[in-house]
């Protein structure tokens, strides 16, 4: 007989639902716990909330861009050498989480090997259509990206430096 032990981050990334990728980062949160824990949210609901508190109009909108960020930086830490990057909304999204700095250590220790994965982004944006090739890479990777997110930031990308060590 044999039997199998799976890495724990591998298993978790079985799943391709953001919201299940999200809060399945709980667990790992060490740093501030009084304010990410204490009100009984779920990691999804807490992001979503600070989206509606800093200028997303509709819940609807902010678990839209939620849910595309979180494919974006998984798809970024599992892919380190493929260089993807986001438009303006998606973009909403992935600094959402970065800002929230227990809940994004978290993320990077369950899906980058505990590595902190920087976001180091260029001032000018580039207009190659990135946006529109990361959906496509993202779509390769087992995700349903949002197309009209991203077909409207398509041609207007906020691309990061792939040459820094671990960056998105």
């Amino acid at each position: 007989m044999t039997v199998m032990i799976e890495n724990p981050s591998q298993a978790t990334t079985r799943s391709r639902d953001p919201q299940e990728l999200l809060n399945a980062v709980q667990d790992r949160i060490e740093h501030l716990t009084v304010n990410i824990l204490d009100d009984g949210m779920s990691i999804w609901d807490r992001e979503i909330a600070l989206l509606l508190r800093d200028g997303v109009d509709t819940r609807e909108t902010a678990e839209r861009i939620l849910s595309n960020a979180v494919m974006y930086m998984l798809a970024s830490m599992e892919n380190p050498d493929v260089h993807i990057g986001v438009g303006k909304i998606v973009d909403k999204g992935v600094r959402q989480v970065i800002l929230d700095t227990p809940v994004y250590f978290a993320f990077c220790d369950l899906y980058n090997g505990g590595k902190y994965k920087h976001h180091a982004p260029f001032i000018k944006r580039r207009s190659d259509g990135l946006v529109i090739r990361t959906a496509d890479f993202l779509r390769s990777c087992g995700f349903s990206p949002d197309e009209e997110l991203w077909a409207k930031d398509g041609t207007d990308c906020s691309p990061c430096d792939s040459k820094v060590p671990d960056s998105h």
